[in-house]
């Protein structure tokens, strides 16, 4: 491979800038580069340019990144070398950012055009290119390089043609090992009533090729669901025809000078060309270059996921798709209402990550965005990912165990599922390929014995497929329900249909909850809420006809999930209820482990969701000889799930979390490196781990380690013990804890840990009435005594770097969950 002849000074002052943001950072940035580049004498940097570098922080403006490659510059340091050393750091980041960059320094401007010329005539190909000084010029006629004079300049001229001319070319241009192609044209010989003297033009008036635009297709900006026109003339005798060309794909349907789509989604992005031609000539047309902004669900890419039986992914045809801007709605001043509930708890699951079936990616975003939403309006809230089937059993009879005379309960699942004969079936994780009911859970059974609690209200929504599941012919047959007139099902798709969810490159939406969200929260009748939130669904133009939500319901009276919580009395059941709920959210106190070495180490943890966890490590203290440090969490049990690409990250998206926003950190500028753990629900022991120390001494080049093991008991909802088996009909006595356990004094009147929003910020052995903000899933850092106050890691906004309003998505497919 050729070396990159470009120097570092080549570069603009945007890339420049870019790339220095990228190394001001103290654990992959200007200093490991300079180390980097110390292999070569010639750009070792002495100790007073390092000082020089770093004292660039003073300046409001300066950055130590930027004046080290201001040396690299001067120095006449090339891209190629920049490149292998940002390699060697494993900055990738900077890599990829900058090799993309070099990809894009050369743009052709003119690009050769195809011709048609008589023999002895004259053909001048032309093509012209910007970039950085020194471009080269290389023509190929095929394969064949030309090698006369004029095959390595932008002008390629063959005077006199002669037939051995015909065929297609190309031109290459370069600079160092990098270069771009043009696109290929073609020279055509054609018989004329005479010869042409000398090198003359070809015979066809109006041009070289004798056709001629007359009117370009523009470059546009539409949104989501608008019509795009787009349209190209041109004169030529005899009359031309017209192909159109999409991302240099032929669109088979556009024959004609206008390209017409009555309705885009982002499939429709991209350069569009129109190949214009007839009998004799051929030439294209300018490219238009169509941009689609964001819609109100979100400029997002559809994509169906079968979540049945035969786990493929099937992609359709999106022509003909949109999505119009939904009107904010107001919620209506609520009248006066009676209903109360004594209490209001809820299960969310979301599996995703199946062992023998399509992965679907919106339910960690819809059960983290649901979650904030029913926090706000009291309830308590159990949330769960990729459970499998021994795992749902308990985590459901846990959730009944929160039921309780005049207590509302919901349960959300978002994942794969069937219905069969009127029963809707849960999909674990871990269900074979042929499943059945045998494998799976059924809502209705769940029903049945929520209602043996005497709940005030029972709401169940299904963000699944409800196709029918043909290798399951058994009938279930679930306990007879009762008539209550307080149960509602809200489905997110019709009977054998499929629900579809929208993918994002960072975070996934489903449908369902993508306008469940605008109105869950409305002070309405839960069935009037449902069906505002179908009316929403029937206005969209991409899911009418797809997707439409359907509400089954027997609620004989007006009650709303807003409704207020009110106990009569400080029962022993709810003071249960509250711990039950609390110990499922107790997370770890900080730590602060000290070393040998003199350094401090503090360990904090933060909840995601109630089986997942993140822990984040921070140097508190280093002696002054110490130069460099870094504590690093390694040696977990096996019954976590642990990335270990993605542990000991400098950021919270790198370390995998989607969700959790590095906000109101204490200390921000002390750096943390963050570690996600999930499948919380399978730790049989306490969690276990063991912080590594590495530290670099001033006056020595070989980097130390110390090593400190840590337990931190069981976390979040690895006390419930979901793993272990449970009774069919469990009752409170079969839980995986008691009352007693918790010294709850009979005289305390309502010694319970506090509301729903409580149990994030509880510790058994801390006052339990302790009330965090209820706002939002808000769960705290454990920090302890260094600081004044817990502050909260996340923000009530779920998805990443505070964009949930400005967040495009990609509209161009659709997951559809059917079983065969």
């Amino acid at each position: 491979m050729e070396e990159w002849i470009m120097s570092v000074g080549t570069l603009s002052d945007q890339v420049l800038d870019r790339l220095s943001q990228m190394l001001d950072n103290p654990t992959r940035g200007w200093r490991q580069l300079a180390d980097a580049f110390s292999e070569q004498p010639i750009f070792r940097c002495s100790e007073s340019e390092l000082t020089s570098c770093s004292l660039q922080v003073l300046s409001a403006a300066g950055s130590p990144g930027r004046a080290l490659l201001a040396r690299l510059a001067d120095r006449s340091c090339s891209l190629d070398f920049l490149v292998r050393c940002l390699r060697k750091m494993d900055h990738q980041e900077a890599v990829q950012y900058l090799t993309t960059t070099l990809a894009e320094l050369i743009r052709i401007t003119v690009q050769p055009q195809t011709q048609q010329v008589t023999a002895g005539g004259r053909v001048v190909l032309t093509c012209r290119a910007s970039g950085p000084p020194g471009l080269g010029y290389q023509w190929f006629r095929g394969k064949e390089e030309i090698l006369d004079e004029t095959g390595s300049s932008p002008e390629l001229v063959l005077c006199p043609s002669v037939p051995a001319h015909q065929g297609p070319y190309i031109c290459r241009v370069h600079h160092g090992g990098n270069f771009i192609f043009s696109q290929w044209a073609h020279v055509r010989f054609v018989q004329t009533a005479g010869p042409s003297p000398g090198c003359s033009s070809t015979l066809f008036p109006g041009s070289a090729s004798g056709l001629r635009i007359i009117h370009q297709p523009q470059s546009k900006a539409v949104s989501e669901g608008d019509s795009l026109l787009l349209e190209c003339n041109a004169e030529a005798n005899p009359p031309v025809q017209y192909e159109w060309y999409h991302n240099m794909l032929p669109m088979t349907q556009q024959k004609t000078r206008s390209l017409k789509i009555p309705c885009v989604t982002t499939a429709h992005r991209g350069q569009y060309r129109c190949k214009v031609f007839n009998l004799y000539h051929e030439t294209w047309s300018d490219t238009a270059k169509i941009t689609i902004g964001p819609s109100s669900i979100t400029d997002a890419s559809w994509v169906e996921v079968d979540r049945g039986l035969d786990s493929k992914e099937v992609h359709r045809s999106n022509y003909g798709l949109g999505i119009r801007q939904l009107q904010q709605t107001v919620n209506p001043p609520s009248s006066v209402k009676n209903f109360y509930a004594t209490d209001k708890v809820a299960l969310l699951i979301g599996n995703m990550n199946y062992l023998y079936h399509t992965q679907l990616c919106a339910p960690i975003a819809d059960v983290h965005e649901l979650t904030n939403l029913l926090r706000q309006m009291d309830f308590k809230v159990v949330s769960l990912l990729d459970l499998n089937w021994q795992e749902m059993h308990s985590a459901v009879t846990e959730f009944l165990l929160l039921l309780d005379k005049g207590v509302y309960g919901l349960l959300y699942f978002a994942g794969h599922g069937y219905e069969n004969y009127g029963n809707s079936f849960m999909v674990p994780i871990d269900a074979p390929t042929s499943y059945t009911s045998k494998h799976c859970l059924c809502v209705q059974n769940i029903l049945t014995r929520m209602q043996k609690k005497q709940t005030g209200l029972n709401v169940l929504l299904l963000d699944m497929c409800r196709k029918r599941n043909l290798y399951d012919d058994v009938i279930v047959r679930p306990g007879l329900l009762k008539v209550t007139a307080n149960i509602v099902f809200g489905y997110a798709t019709c009977v054998d249909a499929e629900a579809y969810e929208v993918k994002r490159e960072d975070v996934s939406n489903g449908i369902f909850i993508s306008f469940l969200k605008r109105r869950v929260c409305e002070d309405e009748k839960v069935t009037v809420m449902l069906d505002r939130v179908a009316e929403d669904m029937g206005r969209c133009d991409i899911t009418r006809g797809r997707q439409a939500l359907e509400l089954r319901s027997n609620l004989s009276e007006r009650r709303s999930l807003t409704d207020q919580i009110q106990t009569a009395e400080c029962s022993a059941s709810h003071s249960a209820r509250n711990l039950q709920w609390a110990v499922a959210h107790v997370l770890p106190k900080s730590l602060c482990l000290q070393f040998d070495c003199g350094v401090k180490v503090q360990l904090g943890f933060a909840a995601e969701f109630s089986n997942v966890m993140v822990i984040y490590t921070r140097i508190l203290e280093k002696p002054k000889e110490i130069v460099s440090c870094s504590a690093q969490l390694t040696d977990f049990p096996g019954d976590v799930d642990i990335d270990l690409k993605k542990s000991n990250q400098d950021t919270l998206l790198e370390a995998g979390s989607l969700l959790l926003i590095k906000e109101n950190l204490p200390s921000p500028e002390v750096p943390s490196l963050y570690t996600r753990i999930r499948c919380l629900q399978r730790l049989r022991t306490e969690l276990t781990f063991t912080t590594c120390l590495h530290y670099t001494y001033s006056n020595m080049d070989n980097e130390v380690e110390e090593r400190k093991p840590v337990t931190v008991g069981k976390p979040l909802v690895s006390k419930l013990n979901l793993h272990d088996p449970r009774p069919p009909q469990a009752s409170s006595a079969s839980s995986s804890f008691s009352l007693d356990s918790f010294n709850v004094p009979e005289s305390s009147s309502c010694a319970s840990v506090g509301s729903a929003s409580d149990a994030w910020s509880y510790h058994a052995q801390s006052d339990p009435s302790t009330a965090s903000s209820r706002s939002a899933n808000i769960p705290e850092e454990t920090d302890g005594e260094f600081f004044d106050a817990p502050q909260p890691l996340v923000t009530s906004k779920s998805l990443p770097h505070n964009q949930i309003n400005d967040t495009t998505y990609k509209f161009s497919d659709m997951y559809h969950f059917h079983s065969h």
